[in-house]
């Protein structure tokens, strides 16, 4: 499972992008998906910085690109509850997991909130590097926290049962949320922050929090969340991320977020999703059969099976 990309965005961007076949420019699309083994790929709305005016018609827009150029391949299946899931274990088929990256586009209307929830959407990033309505992103100046439209969300998303995202929450917001939120939460694309210093990454603090409320940890394939200078990245450098985690007692907490179609630079052997051979083979070497096992789908799926609708 890979918790997170941007293919979504780029669909919605680029109308003559095709999800049905190879694309050079779409990082991941179904031939990839196929060909790398992955059987649920969870797919971001995320409204560009491009777009002026971010709006709920907007979301709405891209949901419908997900549908209309994502789900109409008859390779793959919408993913909403615990039922679904395992329908297409016993499939051949692919899952697609839809989630939001941003609340900037809800303007703080708990209805918009309500109707993600009834279209599908089941993971919430709450923001992204900057301020929204709702809190501040790791790159927002001020640092601030949550804004009292913001908790009151936070309650909101709580009883729905929604899972929330704490991947580009500031700091300081991430604390006012583990005060707040009663139940588990993810960072669907964040690496460890001792290994690489770069605000999107977690402290140790952090993830071992995240660990002991039973989240979840998607690594990510961003070069610069993995090391910090120019050099090419390589993939045994991604897997001093796992190794962190694990050492601070995140065995089975942790997992993979590619950020794919959200990146510009590359790890090298990682460039798309149909290059996650490449990673499995890293793995194998490095750690036992049902470590690597637990890496690519199990800690995923646990938390999942746990966590969606039933």
């Amino acid at each position: 499972m890979d918790g997170h990309c941007d293919a979504l965005t780029k669909l919605y961007l680029n109308p003559e992008l095709n999800f049905h076949k190879e694309e050079v420019c779409l990082e991941v699309n179904y031939p990839r998906l196929q060909r790398a083994g992955v059987k649920v790929q969870c797919f971001a709305i995320y409204i560009s910085e491009k777009i002026q005016a971010p709006s709920f018609e907007h979301v709405l827009q891209m949901i419908d690109v997900f549908h209309r150029k994502i789900l109409s391949h008859k390779g793959m299946a919408f993913i909403q509850t615990v039922s679904d899931w395992l329908t297409v274990e016993k499939s051949d088929k692919i899952g697609a997991v839809l989630t939001l990256e941003g609340l900037d586009a809800l303007a703080g209307n708990m209805t918009h909130l309500r109707i993600l929830y009834h279209l599908g959407v089941r993971s919430i990033g709450l923001t992204w590097n900057y301020a929204n309505w709702a809190a501040d992103g790791v790159q927002e100046p001020r640092k601030g926290g949550f804004t009292l439209k913001g908790k009151h969300m936070l309650r909101e998303l709580e009883a729905m049962g929604i899972i929330v995202d704490v991947s580009h929450l500031s700091e300081k917001a991430f604390w006012e949320l583990v005060e707040l939120y009663r139940r588990p939460f993810i960072a669907s694309h964040s690496n460890a922050g001792t290994l690489c210093p770069h605000p999107r990454n977690l402290s140790d603090e952090q993830i071992k929090t995240i660990i002991e409320c039973h989240g979840q940890i998607g690594i990510t394939f961003v070069p610069y969340f993995v090391k910090s200078g120019n050099s090419p990245v390589q993939i045994s450098q991604l897997l001093t991320h796992i190794d962190h985690v694990c050492s601070l007692g995140g065995e089975k907490h942790v997992g993979f977020g590619s950020d794919f179609d959200g990146i510009e630079q590359w790890i090298v052997g990682l460039e798309h999703a149909g290059q996650y051979e490449n990673i499995i083979e890293a793995l194998c070497k490095n750690y036992k059969e049902e470590q690597v096992e637990r890496f690519l789908y199990g800690n995923w799926r646990k938390f999942m099976l746990s966590h969606l609708p039933k």
